[in-house]
Protein backbone atom coordinates (compact mmCIF):
# COMPACT_ATOMS: atom_id res chain seq x y z
CA UNK A 1 0.00 0.00 0.00
CA UNK A 2 1.27 3.45 -0.92
CA UNK A 3 1.39 6.28 1.82
CA UNK A 4 -0.32 9.65 0.73
CA UNK A 5 2.25 12.00 -0.01
CA UNK A 6 3.36 14.36 2.78
CA UNK A 7 1.33 17.65 2.35
CA UNK A 8 2.00 21.11 4.59
CA UNK A 9 -1.13 22.91 5.62
CA UNK A 10 -1.56 24.89 2.28
CA UNK A 11 -1.42 21.73 0.44
CA UNK A 12 1.72 22.03 -0.53
CA UNK A 13 3.80 18.31 -1.28
CA UNK A 14 6.35 17.94 1.69
CA UNK A 15 8.69 14.91 2.96
CA UNK A 16 8.57 14.10 6.18
CA UNK A 17 10.66 11.22 6.08
CA UNK A 18 14.07 11.94 8.22
CA UNK A 19 17.29 12.35 6.42
CA UNK A 20 20.64 11.99 6.87
CA UNK A 21 23.39 15.08 7.06
CA UNK A 22 23.32 15.02 3.52
CA UNK A 23 19.63 15.37 2.41
CA UNK A 24 19.35 11.31 1.93
CA UNK A 25 16.03 10.20 2.71
CA UNK A 26 16.04 7.72 5.42
CA UNK A 27 13.37 4.94 6.51
CA UNK A 28 10.46 6.09 7.76
CA UNK A 29 10.53 5.85 11.94
CA UNK A 30 14.93 6.25 11.61
CA UNK A 31 16.42 9.50 13.69
CA UNK A 32 17.45 12.02 10.74
CA UNK A 33 19.32 14.98 11.23
CA UNK A 34 17.51 18.29 12.68
CA UNK A 35 15.99 19.52 9.10
CA UNK A 36 16.33 23.39 7.74
CA UNK A 37 12.49 24.33 8.27
CA UNK A 38 10.69 25.02 4.55
CA UNK A 39 9.26 28.36 3.98
CA UNK A 40 10.20 30.68 6.47
CA UNK A 41 10.99 34.01 5.37
CA UNK A 42 13.79 35.60 5.81
CA UNK A 43 15.70 39.14 4.87
CA UNK A 44 18.53 38.13 2.37
CA UNK A 45 20.93 39.00 5.18
CA UNK A 46 19.34 36.75 7.27
CA UNK A 47 18.74 34.02 4.28
CA UNK A 48 23.18 34.75 4.01
CA UNK A 49 24.11 34.58 7.31
CA UNK A 50 22.05 31.52 7.78
CA UNK A 51 23.05 29.83 4.67
CA UNK A 52 26.52 30.25 5.35
CA UNK A 53 26.48 29.04 9.07
CA UNK A 54 25.03 25.49 7.71
CA UNK A 55 28.04 25.52 5.28
CA UNK A 56 30.70 26.51 7.85
CA UNK A 57 28.81 23.16 9.57
CA UNK A 58 29.08 20.54 7.04
CA UNK A 59 25.74 20.82 6.07
CA UNK A 60 25.73 22.08 2.04
CA UNK A 61 22.06 20.08 1.40
CA UNK A 62 20.51 22.39 4.36
CA UNK A 63 22.36 26.01 2.86
CA UNK A 64 20.65 25.29 -0.35
CA UNK A 65 17.52 24.67 1.26
CA UNK A 66 17.95 28.53 2.86
CA UNK A 67 19.04 29.38 -0.21
CA UNK A 68 16.02 27.99 -2.32
CA UNK A 69 13.89 29.54 0.36
CA UNK A 70 15.29 33.10 -0.39
CA UNK A 71 15.32 32.50 -4.33
CA UNK A 72 11.22 31.44 -3.84
CA UNK A 73 10.80 34.71 -2.41
CA UNK A 74 13.39 36.86 -4.32
CA UNK A 75 12.24 40.19 -6.47
CA UNK A 76 12.26 39.02 -10.41
CA UNK A 77 15.44 40.63 -10.27
CA UNK A 78 17.38 38.79 -8.04
CA UNK A 79 15.48 35.68 -8.78
CA UNK A 80 18.92 34.08 -10.95
CA UNK A 81 21.22 34.72 -8.36
CA UNK A 82 19.86 33.23 -5.60
CA UNK A 83 18.99 30.33 -7.55
CA UNK A 84 23.03 30.12 -8.98
CA UNK A 85 23.86 30.24 -5.07
CA UNK A 86 21.30 27.37 -4.08
CA UNK A 87 23.05 25.71 -7.12
CA UNK A 88 26.29 26.03 -5.93
CA UNK A 89 25.36 24.86 -2.79
CA UNK A 90 23.42 21.63 -3.34
CA UNK A 91 26.78 21.10 -6.31
CA UNK A 92 28.39 20.44 -3.04
CA UNK A 93 25.87 18.61 -1.69
CA UNK A 94 26.12 16.47 -4.59
CA UNK A 95 29.72 16.20 -4.47
CA UNK A 96 30.01 14.68 -0.72
CA UNK A 97 27.40 12.31 -1.70
CA UNK A 98 30.09 11.43 -4.27
CA UNK A 99 28.11 12.11 -7.11
CA UNK A 100 31.49 14.13 -8.76
CA UNK A 101 29.30 14.37 -12.60
CA UNK A 102 26.22 16.21 -11.10
CA UNK A 103 28.44 17.96 -8.93
CA UNK A 104 31.00 19.21 -11.12
CA UNK A 105 27.17 20.67 -13.49
CA UNK A 106 25.21 21.96 -10.54
CA UNK A 107 28.50 24.19 -9.35
CA UNK A 108 29.17 25.16 -13.23
CA UNK A 109 25.30 26.57 -13.30
CA UNK A 110 25.07 27.84 -9.79
CA UNK A 111 28.81 30.18 -11.31
CA UNK A 112 26.59 31.15 -14.83
CA UNK A 113 23.72 32.34 -12.09
CA UNK A 114 25.71 34.22 -9.92
CA UNK A 115 28.20 35.80 -12.75
CA UNK A 116 26.35 38.15 -14.50
CA UNK A 117 25.81 39.83 -10.88
CA UNK A 118 29.50 40.91 -10.68
CA UNK A 119 29.41 44.48 -11.42
CA UNK A 120 27.19 45.32 -8.94
CA UNK A 121 27.21 42.15 -6.54
CA UNK A 122 23.29 42.41 -4.28
CA UNK A 123 23.70 42.13 -0.45
CA UNK A 124 27.55 42.03 -0.24
CA UNK A 125 27.44 38.63 -1.95
CA UNK A 126 31.10 38.03 -3.02
CA UNK A 127 30.46 36.84 -6.99
CA UNK A 128 34.07 37.43 -8.41
CA UNK A 129 34.77 35.11 -5.28
CA UNK A 130 32.16 32.72 -5.82
CA UNK A 131 32.65 32.42 -9.93
CA UNK A 132 36.43 32.34 -8.46
CA UNK A 133 36.04 29.15 -6.19
CA UNK A 134 33.70 27.45 -9.11
CA UNK A 135 36.62 27.25 -11.75
CA UNK A 136 38.78 25.22 -9.02
CA UNK A 137 38.89 21.43 -8.33
CA UNK A 138 35.81 21.18 -5.84
CA UNK A 139 36.89 19.84 -2.83
CA UNK A 140 33.88 18.77 -0.08
CA UNK A 141 35.52 20.15 2.77
CA UNK A 142 36.26 23.56 0.82
CA UNK A 143 32.84 25.09 0.27
CA UNK A 144 32.84 28.85 -0.78
CA UNK A 145 32.20 32.04 1.37
CA UNK A 146 28.91 33.91 0.45
CA UNK A 147 30.43 36.98 1.72
CA UNK A 148 34.29 37.43 1.48
CA UNK A 149 37.13 35.51 0.35
CA UNK A 150 38.71 32.14 1.35
CA UNK A 151 37.17 28.95 1.70
CA UNK A 152 34.75 29.33 4.95
CA UNK A 153 36.84 26.31 6.98
CA UNK A 154 40.61 25.76 6.32
CA UNK A 155 40.67 21.88 4.33
CA UNK A 156 41.35 19.13 6.43
CA UNK A 157 44.74 17.87 6.33
CA UNK A 158 43.61 14.26 5.55
CA UNK A 159 41.00 15.09 2.58
CA UNK A 160 42.64 14.72 -0.67
CA UNK A 161 39.05 14.07 -2.60
CA UNK A 162 38.45 16.67 -5.25
CA UNK A 163 36.08 16.67 -8.14
CA UNK A 164 36.19 17.32 -11.46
Amino acid sequence: MVSPRDRDVAGRARNARPRDALGRPLPRGAVGEERAPEGVPRTPDEALTEAQRLLDAGRPFHAHEVLEDAWKAAPEEERQLWRGLAQLAVGLTHAARGNDRGAARLVERGAGNVAPYSAAPPHGVDVAGLVEWARRPLAVDRPFRLRGPGPARPPRADSTREVR
